[in-house]
């Protein structure tokens, strides 16, 4: 945990004296490119690499009665049994996070009044399914927001977006809500990896390092926003300027931009080679978008390979010596050899 964390800030502080020796250009500049083309490349690999790899099994994750006798009702949703079933459940996946939801924690309660001892007890946990879905849906609306920074005029989607986000206006500059409730989701998620012993147990460096990265870009954001503000419109044109392949000077924007754009062009780096690839992958995973019907359609394995048959004809004709010396039956003589 402290290792991605030092790593983290260690990134960030190179950022940010780079930056303030100079070398804003690289970080500016050269790096937002190499950024953006690794993670194209890395993501398009990915999911050409998915998309080639044989589904050997009927594996789909089920939790409910499946299709049988006219009058059992199904459970269509966590058993799907064709494919209008798939589309709904991932619907329900990816925009509402269905199995989260339905998440169920394992404890064991010590000196239980009923069983007089240890008792594994089972019960319902919303919070981890509250804050991802707070997380993801704030995040991907801040992420939306900053399109103002790469579009001339900017369109009245996005200035409805910002007009509602910031609605209860506090102070000035406008406090976006959306920029507060990721920061708490985030460390929310980061706070149950480090509170939650069992989950600790397991955890990584590449567990850690996301939620820290990510943490760091949310905090310098907010920090160019409210505190060690920056001139927007000029980053504005920088920003303009990196979209139409026409970098400009970064002479007098904050160092700490630097650092926020070097984090976010870390994340992008990382991202195609990470666990961050969920969000596409849940659409190439065989336990979400098949459909529960191996009894009823044959899958053929695709690894299998080809056979090669031996009949039984052929089998006799090259052992039918050896069969007849041993007496066995034969459906044809061996010729007697030529006196």
């Amino acid at each position: 945990m402290f290792n991605s964390l030092l790593l983290v800030l260690l990134l960030g502080a190179i950022a940010w004296a780079g930056a303030a020796i100079g070398l804003a250009p690289l970080f500016g500049v050269v790096l937002p490119y190499v950024a953006v083309v690794v993670f194209i490349a890395g993501v398009i690999w990915r999911m050409v690499y998915w998309a080639k790899s044989p589904v050997p099994f009927c594996i789909p994750t089920t939790g409910g009665q499946e299709v049988s006798l006219d009058f059992i009702k199904p459970n269509r949703l966590d058993c799907p049994s064709n494919t209008w079933d798939v589309v709904r459940r991932m619907f329900l996946e990816v925009f509402f996070f269905r199995s989260l939801f339905r998440n169920t924690v394992a404890d064991v309660r010590e000196n239980d009044p009923i069983s007089k001892g240890p008792r594994t007890i089972y019960f319902s946990s919303k919070w981890l399914w509250v804050f991802a879905l707070l997380f993801h849906y704030c995040f991907l609306l801040v992420f939306i927001r900053h399109f103002r920074f790469f579009m001339e005029p900017i369109p009245s989607c996005i200035k409805f977006l910002e007009t509602i986000d910031g609605i209860m206006q506090v102070g000035s500059p406008r406090f976006f809500m959306t920029g507060g409730l990721v920061l708490v989701g985030v460390l929310f998620l980061l706070g149950r990896r480090i509170y939650d012993k069992r989950l600790r147990y397991i955890s990584l460096f590449n567990d850690y390092f996301p939620l820290w990265l990510i943490i760091g870009i949310i905090s310098t954001g907010l920090c160019l926003r409210y505190f060690d503000k920056t001139e927007i419109a000029q980053v504005k044109i920088f920003v303009m300027g990196l979209t139409h392949f026409a970098p400009v000077t970064t002479a007098g924007i904050n160092a700490l931009f630097f650092t926020h754009l070097t984090l976010v062009c870390v994340l992008l780096i990382y991202f195609p080679f990470s666990k961050l690839m969920h969000m596409p992958g849940v659409f190439f995973s065989p336990t979400r978008n098949l459909a529960n019907n191996s009894r009823r359609v044959r899958h053929i394995n695709p690894w299998n390979p080809p056979k090669q048959y031996f009949t039984y004809a052929e089998y006799e004709d090259t052992y039918r010596g050896a069969m007849a010396e041993a007496g066995l039956p034969l459906d044809k003589q061996p010729e007697k050899a030529a006196e």
